[in-house]
């Protein structure tokens, strides 16, 4: 019985090393994969129409989702933060709160998560089928490169997408709280504007919010990318890669963003 039972821990222990050193080699073969993105993102200003189609893709197409739930979340976040202050007489202080919780940590985050889940995984998807339909192969066949061509434009679309957006979902959040805030619960106007200009600083609150943007859409443009280049040509690889692109992406933007407030807001 001991016997076996060692054959068994062994068994596991190999398929962990299996797993582990497969993960290590698929994360090195991102990382180059990146740096190959970055130097092919020079062809860009030379062709920027391929840039601006990719922009509409991956932007613009994205917006309504982000206006509808930037709105609907400030409106929550308006009545939670209204019913919390309102025991302590603080029912005033909604709009600063509001404004510096979507400015600093829920505009960046939550468009991050809805763009992966629309943009990222629309991306995989799209470089996954024509991988798998050899429309790759085929440009490589015509001196076309694919990176440039293919690659290059949605990632950076995505990265110049992102802050844009999360500005965006930030501004309709306020104008929501400010619906809820004043119109419905009946707080002074004056009071609602005046404390956020006077709290909210231009570098602690709205760049490092952008820098959060920028980090997220780099992060989720590249998994996205990569994930379409490397997946297998099937469909089962295809909708595999898709599934990987959200989960994965939701994570690191999680991750990252915990590593990244602790960076910029720890004194």
């Amino acid at each position: 019985m001991s016997e076996v039972k060692a054959s068994r821990m062994i068994n596991k222990l190999q398929r962990m090393g299996a797993v582990t050193l497969h993960g290590f080699r698929r994360l090195g073969r991102a990382t180059l994969f990146l740096f190959e993105v970055i130097f092919s993102c020079g062809s860009m200003f030379t062709r920027p129409s391929l840039l601006i189609k990719q922009m509409y893709s991956v932007g613009v197409q994205t917006l309504i989702i982000i206006v509808v739930a930037g709105l609907f979340v400030g409106m929550v976040m308006a009545l939670q933060s209204y019913y919390a202050l309102v025991d302590f007489g603080a029912e005033d202080s909604v709009g600063v709160m509001v404004a510096l919780s979507l400015l600093r940590e829920l505009g960046p985050v939550v468009t991050a998560l809805l763009f992966a889940g629309r943009a990222g995984s629309a991306l995989t998807a799209e470089i996954g089928l024509m991988k798998a339909t050899e429309q790759l192969s085929g440009m490589e066949m015509m001196a076309v490169n694919p990176m440039q061509r293919v690659v290059a434009p949605r990632f950076l679309a995505a990265v110049i997408s992102m802050p844009l957006l999360a500005t965006i979902f930030s501004a309709i959040g306020i104008c929501g709280a400010y619906i809820v805030a004043v119109e419905l619960l009946g707080l002074d106007s004056g009071a609602f504007w005046s404390q956020p200009q006077n709290s909210v600083d231009l570098y602690t609150d709205i760049v490092n919010g952008i820098i959060k943007s920028v980090a997220f859409g780099v992060v989720v443009a590249w998994i996205a990318v990569f994930e379409g280049y490397d997946c297998m040509p099937t469909s089962e690889g295809l909708g595999q890669a898709t599934t990987r692109t959200v989960v994965h992406s939701s994570l690191a933007i999680l991750f990252m963003d915990f590593v990244l407030t602790a960076l910029m807001f720890t004194k």
